[in-house]
């Protein structure tokens, strides 16, 4: 497991690093931002919910969670978004249903990410009842930046019509 600091200075690995820019571009959106810890890694959690009227009075939240692990495999990937989806219809606000949905980006952040993981991400969104969808992303760190973020980008059955919003806030929030 990675050495996390505890003094709230930002972190010298570029997983830890790319966290701390999340944050600011969470906060920067109008997201709420808190935290959490999942197999005792800190995650960054992001929330915000939004009504538009194409969407007929249908108010959707958005939650972010994202935490940096030494290495993504397909398994890990896979337990992270059941308890991002898990968490994020625990907090949602609102009653579940037609009018409420929950959209949900779990984000892995490594130098290590294994193409399986890749594979599962791309291959589909996760759906928790009716009202919960889940995009998982890795996003793999190297050197100074982001060398590649990998997510799922058709559409759903359920919570279709917020597709394009997801993806425009998962490409301003994982860049």
């Amino acid at each position: 497991m990675t050495q996390q600091r505890t003094d709230g200075a930002p972190q010298a690995d570029p997983a830890g690093a790319y966290l701390e820019a999340l944050r600011g571009r969470l906060a920067s959106d109008g997201c709420e931002v808190t935290a959490s810890a999942w197999r005792d890694c800190p995650v960054v959690i992001g929330g915000r919910s939004d009504r538009k009227a194409r969407w007929f009075g249908t108010k959707v939240e958005l939650f972010v969670f994202a935490a940096a692990v030494p290495a993504v495999d397909e398994a890990a990937m896979a337990q992270f978004t059941g308890w991002a989806m898990d968490y994020a219809k625990s907090i949602r606000s609102g009653l579940a249903g037609a009018r409420n949905a929950a959209m949900v980006l779990p984000a892995l952040v490594s130098g290590a990410v294994q193409p399986a993981a890749r594979t599962w991400v791309a291959a589909d969104a996760r759906i928790l009842g009716t009202s919960v969808i889940g995009r998982p992303l890795t996003v793999e760190t190297a050197g100074s930046g982001v060398s590649r973020v990998t997510m799922y980008r058709g559409k759903v059955m359920y919570g279709g019509m917020f597709t394009g919003h997801v993806m425009d806030k998962a490409a301003l929030y994982f860049t």
